[in-house]
């Protein structure tokens, strides 16, 4: 087994062993409340999980953001929070799970929350920690910690559209890119644009993701986004290791929170899209939200923010 994994698996053990918070959250997701919608062939699930209110109702405005202390550099983290090396990267528990065994992976240095000098480590993680999916929230796509450069990982089975396209790779996937080295793909009627790199190198990974990152930069009229100058492309990524390969999916959007999310009233839904929402598990950390949300609730969230 990787050393990294073992590592990791270790850290979790002890981390809800003798971390009270995070004992009793991973506890508490034994008895999560889910209820699921059906889309023709694939689904899309609801999770009532109240510990996610910290990520999901932050303010993330630029103010809040500089005022409060970054809790992903070791000095402000809580003294009950260990850690495993990876290089230029720390292993952490996430004390507020979403999947049953979730990590947080912040740069040991304290940088801005933006993928494209960071990649190729997201895939280095991916293969480091190939018992799991590592993923990305860009700084205005659920990222709580915009101004600290992180990813996350998880358990590798949890996430929906990560089967669903192993699933229906024949039947819902179109090749767009046949090139040396990789392959671009882009699932087909799945309520939000999914591009897939298969490559089996690093290297030609970076390429492909660099030729999608420049697509979703083109200033043209007709481009998927329109971006201010310098700012990064909004998109989710998530990325697994298996069998010598990498599969990187990248999920372009269009927008950062759905308007139910301040809305009044019984109009509010407290959801906040970042990687898990998009990849078909929304969470819903308040009961009322949860009871409330419908078929048509997703369908509207997921037009607003996906391309």
């Amino acid at each position: 087994m990787n050393k990294l994994n073992t590592e990791t698996k270790s850290l979790f053990h002890e981390q809800v062993s003798n971390w009270e918070l995070a004992r009793a959250n991973y506890a508490g997701l034994k008895t999560v409340k889910t209820k699921v919608f059906s889309f023709d062939d694939f689904e899309i699930k609801v999770q009532f999980n109240p510990a996610r209110i910290v990520s999901s109702g932050a303010k993330m405005d630029a103010k809040t953001i500089a005022e409060r202390p970054c809790f992903l550099c070791a000095e402000n983290r809580p003294a009950e929070q260990q850690g495993v090396d990876a290089g230029n990267y720390t292993v952490l528990v996430n004390p507020f799970p979403i999947f049953p065994e979730h990590f947080t992976i912040p740069r040991k240095e304290h940088a801005d929350q933006q993928i494209k000098p960071y990649f190729s480590d997201m895939l280095e993680l991916a293969e480091a920690l190939d018992d799991y999916l590592v993923f990305y929230n860009g700084p205005k796509c659920g990222a709580s910690a915009p101004d600290h450069i992180h990813f996350q990982a998880g358990t590798k089975d949890f996430l929906p559209l990560v089967n669903d396209y192993k699933r229906l790779k024949s039947t819902h996937t179109e090749l767009l890119v046949d090139a040396e080295g990789y392959q671009i793909f882009t699932m087909k009627n799945y309520l939000r644009t999914v591009y897939c790199i298969e490559s089996n190198s690093i290297k030609a990974s970076k390429i492909a993701f660099d030729s999608l990152y420049e697509k979703f930069q083109t200033p043209a009229s007709t481009s998927i986004l329109s971006q201010v100058e310098d700012a990064e492309p909004l998109m989710n990524i998530v990325c697994n290791f298996e069998a010598g390969k990498w599969h990187t999916f990248v999920l372009p959007r269009k927008a950062f929170r759905p308007w139910q999310y301040i809305a009044e009233g019984d109009r509010q839904l407290l959801v906040s899209p970042a990687t898990v929402e998009m990849c078909g598990i929304f969470i819903t950390p308040v009961e009322s939200h949860f009871e409330r949300i419908t078929k048509e609730d997703v369908l509207s969230i997921l037009e607003q923010v996906s391309i």
